[in-house]
């Protein structure tokens, strides 16, 4: 199966592929005359954003390369400040498709619908530190603010036919800006889906959603008069990504783990990033230049290991940062397991092994997941896992597939039968969704990788 990580990483490669709006002052050409895929979206669309480095990222934007790529089309981007402009642009056929706009019902007409690949639905953002709202009443009176032409706004307009006294401010601000004005204490409530709200009590912990609205999905958006073979390519797409498994693979690796940390975990870990992260981050920032591993998944690995105490030790005997086992210490020739500097080289060394002895069919990010369980449990636990999910018909070159098996090592009647034996599977499970989870806030709060030189130095054992 090509998996995507194969075309995001051609697409990611030159920022010529993605442009504003002011260079499509024309219709685009139809489908299949010349040798690009135009593509309008707006900025902070669910699930496609912008990286540090200028290049764009998230779920829709895998989607759309991959389709391009399948159809051999260079993807151009035509990224736009508002649904709505986005929308007249595609109406007047400046672009061939349009990914992570909101509809409004009355507008369905003048456009056709991709197939449907994504379910979630709409809910209430509250500040916890206030009462969360019991009932859609309770709104009436409050200071709330929706994006312009977005989903919400029509649901809340809806509403007020039977809530007169409700209203609200339609701002031209994305969701997740809303989100955090939410957790500033500057607006009263806000609407979002489910995900969106999932995904910012990752750096806000004083936000949750409540008081379930309407089912939300994703589709893309075609012009109305829509060649033919284009949304017959999309549709054929669509059910290719679905029965060979890429759309799961998609959505776990953007969605999968957040629902793994707990309020009080995340609240812990953003105060240890204030006091306990800038005495060793230099040692990370050392550690990727080592490696290329990325400092943040290695700070977030050691976070989950030892809450970053260099001289952390368990009961099984694994000591320091990183939780080191005697054997590996040795093998990656580590003097003190208690010295926070050569624990965090060796580990992130260790980590990299591990990559590196997975099958070559095993590609990003699901080398990395998988390599991060066998941190925890080894690498022939990792391979019994993968014996599992060929038994089971699953793939085991996915995380999402050994997800499942891993769990299964520690129940007899399947260690039995394997080579390695018995072991704590659901511990590695455990570990990599946390991992993940701790990277993503790491990957917000610190999106520089230059070192500060003032940071202060680390206790030593």
């Amino acid at each position: 199966m090509r998996t995507y990580i194969i075309y995001f990483v051609l697409f990611l490669s030159g920022l010529s592929l993605l442009t504003g709006c002011g260079s499509f002052d024309k219709p685009v050409s139809p489908f299949g005359m010349s040798n690009e895929l135009v593509i309008i979206t707006v900025e902070h669309a669910d699930n496609f954003y912008k990286n540090p480095d200028g290049s764009y990222s998230g779920l829709t934007f895998d989607l759309v390369n991959e389709f391009a790529y399948e159809l051999g089309l260079e993807p151009r981007f035509v990224v736009m400040q508002q649904s709505v402009a986005a929308l007249s642009a595609l109406a007047k056929q400046k672009g061939h498709v349009a990914v992570g706009l909101d509809i409004p019902d009355k507008q369905w007409s003048r456009f056709r619908l991709g197939p449907v690949y994504k379910h979630t639905h709409h809910q209430v953002a509250f500040n916890t530190q206030n009462f969360e709202p019991q009932d859609l009443q309770q709104l009436v009176g409050k200071n709330i603010e929706v994006s312009i032409g977005a989903t919400h706004e029509r649901q809340l307009e809806k509403l007020k036919q039977t809530m007169p006294g409700l209203v609200w401010s339609a701002v031209d601000s994305p969701s997740d800006q809303l989100l955090g004005k939410l957790a500033n204490g500057e607006i009263d409530y806000t609407l979002a889906n489910a995900l969106q709200i999932k995904r910012a009590k990752h750096f806000y912990t004083n936000i949750d959603g409540a008081l379930e609205l309407e089912a939300a999905s994703s589709q893309w958006v075609f012009p109305q008069f829509v060649e033919p073979e284009l949304i017959n390519e999309a549709r054929a797409f669509f059910a290719r990504i679905q029965e060979d498994g890429t759309l799961r693979q998609l959505l776990d690796s953007y969605n999968g783990h957040l629902n793994q940390l707990k309020t009080g975990d995340i609240h812990f870990f953003q105060g240890k990033i204030r006091t306990k992260l800038p005495a060793y981050r230099k040692y990370f920032l050392q550690a990727e230049r080592l490696t290329h591993i990325d400092w943040r998944l290695i700070a977030a690995l050691a976070y989950q290991e030892s809450h970053w105490n260099p001289k952390a030790k368990s009961a099984t005997g694994v000591r320091g940062m990183m939780m080191l086992t005697l054997d590996t210490a040795k093998r990656m020739k580590v003097k003190s397991r208690l010295d926070a500097q050569q624990s965090i080289l060796a580990g992130a060394q260790y980590l990299q092994l591990l990559k590196d002895k997975l099958p070559d069919s095993v590609v990003e990010p699901d080398r990395t997941w998988i390599a991060l369980a066998a941190y925890n449990q080894g690498y022939g636990h990792i391979i019994d896992a993968r014996t599992l999910a060929q038994r089971f018909d699953l793939n085991p070159d996915l995380w999402i597939d050994l997800k499942k098996t891993l769990p299964l090592l520690s129940k007899q009647e399947y260690f039995d039968t394997i080579k390695h034996g018995k072991t704590r599977g659901g511990e590695a499970v455990t570990l990599t969704e946390s991992v993940r989870a701790y990277y993503d806030i790491l990957k917000k709060r610190y999106t520089s990788d230059i070192q500060i030189n003032s940071e202060p130095e680390p206790e030593r054992s």
